[in-house]
């Protein structure tokens, strides 16, 4: 019954769209995507955090360790009256801009720890805090986490904003099946350690962000990542229901506004049909 609704309301939407759902209780499992390999926008952040927690994990990072905001860090920095010129033009969504935080605003010379930069990253979603990490945690180690976690389509390309000649034609990219599989390790206490997963847990249930698949189950914890762009909308996360689950949701190359209905309206029908 969840497979055909989900079907049906996918159909619906333009563009390139796809669910993944578990039931962490019956292991009941669904994929429902021609291709699972989707543009991620900010879902990517997920797997910087995890490598952070594995490097202070190693002692490689020490999570109050200290860095000085720099103006050549900020996103979109002094870019940002071309960006919102391209963004009232149709050639770049203005959705990026409630994304990139709040560390643009801030003074240079601002002090933050690496405990900082990861909590911005997920909760508010900082892309100024993203690339930080990514530069101190190092892309390739970042890769290299994720596909010791055994996954081999999501992968992160590229820094966010990258307007380098290098980075134009790269996209950072997930699969939904493999982004669940991330969730469950958490839930289940073996990403990274239990205490990591519990701290990212926690992390994640403070996400700003509640207006895809928390929309109408708002009194249920729910630890999830977005991820907005130009004709993109994301959502993946555990809600911890009577009998907790994972979902995930990603639509490519759609009309927005109408995708993120079709994500509340599929969260709704996965906690009803989860829990009845």
């Amino acid at each position: 019954m969840l497979k055909e609704y989900i079907e049906n309301k996918l159909e619906k939407l333009q563009g390139k769209t796809g669910v993944y759902y578990k039931n962490l209780k019956t292991q009941e499992e669904l994929l429902i995507a021609e291709n699972d390999l989707f543009l991620s926008a900010s879902v990517i952040k997920l797997w910087v955090m995890g490598e952070a927690f594995h490097q202070i994990e190693q002692g490689i990072l020490s999570k109050d360790t200290m860095i000085i905001l720099k103006d050549s860090d900020k996103v979109p920095s002094g870019l940002v009256e071309d960006y919102a010129r391209q963004a009232r033009t149709g050639s770049l969504s203005e959705d990026m801009f409630p994304e990139s935080g709040v560390l643009n605003l801030l003074h240079t010379g601002t002090e933050l720890t690496i405990e900082d930069l990861y909590r911005l990253m997920i909760t508010v979603s900082d892309n100024t805090a993203t690339n930080i990490l990514i530069d101190i945690l190092g892309m390739e180690k970042i890769n290299a986490f994720i596909s010791s976690l055994g996954m081999e389509k999501t992968k992160l390309n590229r820094i966010l904003f990258d307007t380098s000649p290098q980075g134009k034609n790269l996209e950072n990219v997930i699969s939904l099946k493999e982004t669940g599989m991330f969730f469950e390790k958490i839930y289940k206490g073996e990403l990274i350690s239990r205490q990591a997963s519990e701290e990212m847990s926690a992390i994640l249930q403070n996400q700003q962000f509640n207006y895809k698949i928390p929309f109408f189950l708002p009194r249920i914890p729910i630890g999830h990542k977005t991820g907005e762009d130009n004709g993109i909308t994301n959502d993946a996360g555990i809600i911890y229901s009577e009998i907790p689950f994972v979902l995930c949701f990603a639509s490519n190359d759609t009309e927005v506004c109408f995708a993120d209905r079709v994500c509340q309206e599929i969260a709704k029908k996965a906690y009803d049909y989860t829990i009845c």
